[in-house]
This record gives C-alpha cells, structure tokens and sequence, in this order.
C-alpha cells in the first residue's frame, strides 16, 4: 500500500523502516521507536484500527515461558551472592590452572559452567569476572588480557543452556524451547574449546601463568573441594536434568533453580543475606521489565510487517541473489553481526526474527539450526564495539578502557567467527542432539 506525504508516493513499509532507523539514530528507545514506527503504519495505511495497538501488546506479553527469563537472572544473581559460582571456580581452577594462562582457561571453563545456571551473557562476566579478573592481575597476568577474557568467556551465556537469547527466539520462531536448549549444547563446548585454546596460545606467546600460580595438583585436595562445593557442582544437573527428564518446563525449572540457589545459600554455604535476596529480586524485575515492553511492541510491529507482506519481500530479495541455502545463511550472518555492532542482543533478536522466519521456512532451512545461528551471531556481538555489552562489564571490573580490550578480543571473535562458519556448513551439529535426545525433526 502506498500513501502520499508531500506529494511523494511511498510505501507504508518504507516509511515505516525510515521512521524506525531515524528513530533509532535520534537515540530514542527500543521499544518506543516500534510504537512510534507502527503506530505512523496504522495512521497512514488505515487497514487496521487503532485498538490492535493495545491488543497486540497484551498478546506479545501473554506468553507463559516468558517467565524463565526473570527467575533464571534472579537465580544466577542468588547463586552469585551465595558463594555457588565461588565454589565452582576453586574446583575448575585447580583443574587447569596450572597450565599457561591457567587462570585464563579457568575463567572460560567457569564461564561455560555458569551459564547453564544464569543463561545471560553480561551476568557471566560479572559474575566469574568478579573474582578471576583480579586474581589474574595479582598473578601477572596483563589487564588487557584479564579483560578480554572475562568479556569473550562471557558470551558463552548465550549459547550453553538455559540462554535467555535462546527462549526469546524459540517463543517468536514457534520453536521448541527444550528443543533449542539441547541444540545448543555441542556448538557451546565447540565454541568454549576454540576460545580455550586461543586463551592458551596468547598466554603461551606472552608468558602468562604456568604451575607456579598453583601447588602441584593434589588429588585429596581436589575431593575435598569437590565435596565442599557439592552442592554448588550439581548445580547445572539439577536445572538441566529437571528439563530433559520431562520432570519440569523451562519455566518451572527456573523456579526451580531460585529455589535451589535460596536453599544452597542460606542452608548450605550461609553465604546469603536478605539484602542480597533483595537486590537478586530487582534485578530479575529491572531486566524483566525492559524485555517485556521490547517483546510486546514488537509483537505490533511484526503484524505491520506481515501485512506489508515484509518477509516475502525479503525471501524474494533474497532468492534473487542466490537460492543456495548456505549463501542465504552467509548474508543474514552479515548483516546479524553488523546489526549486532549497534542493538542489544534481545532487541535484535525480538526485532528480525518475524521478518526472517518465514524466509527460513520458504528456503527450507531448519529453525533450530537457523537458532543456533542467529543466537552465535549475537554472541559475538556481546565484545564488538561500540555496543558490546561485555566490554563495558569487563572494563568496569579490571579498569582498562573499553578500546583496549575491544582490541584484545579480536583473537576470540576470530576465533568464535570461525566456529560459526563451522556450524553454518554443518547443521548437524546444531540438530542432533535435538534428533537423538528428543525425536526431534522425525
């Protein structure tokens, strides 16, 4: 459909993505430029009435697994003022922190442990980030490269299990939710082994970190450490197997894991405080809160775009260029981590999963690959300038500015772009633990 400003002809979907990008260039919020930009759709196009503005927000924020994201932040923030994530990296450290850049290794592999309990990325760094930045400093370790590793082990959170990224993409895409937690096992441990091994070649090039950091291994030690943060190690079972069990929903294992971390810190470690409680609450509500008026606006936003037939536009546009499958994968990974350099993860996601999805389903792509895709792209964007969430949260933890350890990062987002090339050529290994565990495309 088309209408006339100034004696101009233009498409209602031109002057809707004009209006969105000037919007978004003005600084403007998120959620208030896909109010502004459909609410200009329904003035001028008139094939809808207004009151679809109120309906479709309350349909985008009527959606029960929704309620995982905020228990999954309030857990991890629970566990982190409990001692859980304490314990967990005095167990991974004394396994490989007597290796070159050790206490680097360490920070990935507590990273990867961690993020099956918060499923945030930015909450990794802080929380692993925390006690490991520091202690690398102490031990010799550059501050550049303390900080990029926090930042670069922190993404991970968006890929191991339960990722927050994961379950907004899955509810949008209509996707399985324990679908795409099973499918982001194997590429989060490719992932979290290529940054390890990058992390060791930087420390072993630089001369960071060898056995001395740490006393000869002692087995009996290990045990006793083992045995101390038992409670805090089964932690990701507990979560994870409640799921694939069929015991509990994402959403009641959420729960479940706030009940776990209030139980391991006030019982168990007596580690928390009612002002810890407190604060872990408002977190899980500040965060809540903002992706719940990103997703309910964008739930308006994607009916404009169907309307305005967008997505068969953009497959259009697409199949002109080439009908290749794995060309199409390439260019969305383009423009994915350019977006990425400029939008929050979640708004990225939120905002060009309805446009991309029926593109997906027409060229024959897999959702839950096209997923893991879509959520490893937005990993990397977590350490790309200028919005890369982590780099900020690294740089407050060790005080190195955000442009020295944008540069530090570079090996690992090499790294995690290959990784990604890897995936996008060999959607096996997205889909078959969702295939052996689950049934799933059969």
């Amino acid at each position: 459909m088309e209408v006339s400003i100034f004696s101009l002809e233009i498409s209602i979907l031109t002057m809707v993505l004009l209006s969105l990008g000037g919007m978004f260039l003005l600084g403007m919020p998120v959620f208030m430029s896909l109010a502004v930009a459909s609410a200009l759709a329904l003035s001028y196009g008139g094939y809808l009435p207004m009151s679809v503005i109120h309906n479709s927000i309350f349909d985008g924020l009527n959606i029960f697994p929704l309620l995982a994201i905020p228990c999954f932040v309030i857990a991890g923030t629970l566990m982190e003022y409990g001692n859980i994530t304490k314990q967990i990296v005095d167990v991974v450290k004394q396994l490989v922190g007597r290796m070159y850049g050790g206490l680097g290794l360490t920070t990935i592999v507590a990273c990867t442990f961690f993020a099956a309990i918060s499923g945030s990325g930015p909450g990794t760094v802080a929380a692993v980030g925390t006690i490991l930045v520091p202690a690398m400093i102490r031990t010799g370790y550059s501050k550049e490269y303390a900080a990029s590793v926090a930042s670069s082990g922190g993404t991970i959170g968006l890929l191991i299990p339960p990722s927050n990224p994961m379950i907004i993409y899955a509810i949008l895409g209509n996707v399985s939710v324990t679908a795409m937690f099973t499918a982001g096992f194997l590429p989060g441990f490719i992932v979290g082994f290529s940054m390890c091994i990058t992390a060791w070649l930087i420390a072993r090039q630089k001369g960071f970190g060898r056995s001395e950091e740490l006393p000869p291994f002692n087995l009996r030690h290990f045990l006793l450490s083992c045995v101390k943060g038992f409670f805090s190690l089964i932690t990701p079972f507990i979560i994870l197997g409640s799921i694939y069990s069929g015991l509990a929903t994402p959403v009641e294992a959420s729960v479940l894991a706030i009940a776990w971390a209030l139980f391991v810190g006030f019982v168990i470690n007596r580690a928390l405080t009612l002002s810890a409680v407190y604060k872990s609450l408002l977190e899980g509500a500040l965060i809540c809160g903002a992706v719940l008026l990103i997703v309910g606006t964008s739930t308006l936003f994607g009916r404009i775009l169907t309307f305005e037939e967008a997505p068969q536009l953009m497959a259009q546009m697409a199949l002109s260029v080439s009908e290749n499958p794995y060309i199409i994968l390439l260019m969305i990974v383009g423009v994915l981590l350019i977006l990425g350099m400029f939008m929050e993860t979640l708004s990225t996601i939120i905002i060009l999963v309805p446009v991309f999805m029926p593109m997906i389903h027409i060229i024959g792509i897999d959702p839950v690959h096209f997923g893991i895709i879509l959520v490893l792209t937005n990993q990397i964007a977590l350490s790309t300038p200028p919005l890369g969430v982590n780099l900020f949260v690294a740089s407050r933890i060790s005080n190195v500015s955000v442009e020295r350890i944008a540069v530090g990062v570079i090996p690992y987002i090499i790294a995690m772009l290959i990784c990604t090339l890897l995936i996008v050529f060999f959607p096996k290994i997205s889909t078959i633990l969702p295939e052996l565990i689950l049934g799933y495309g059969r």
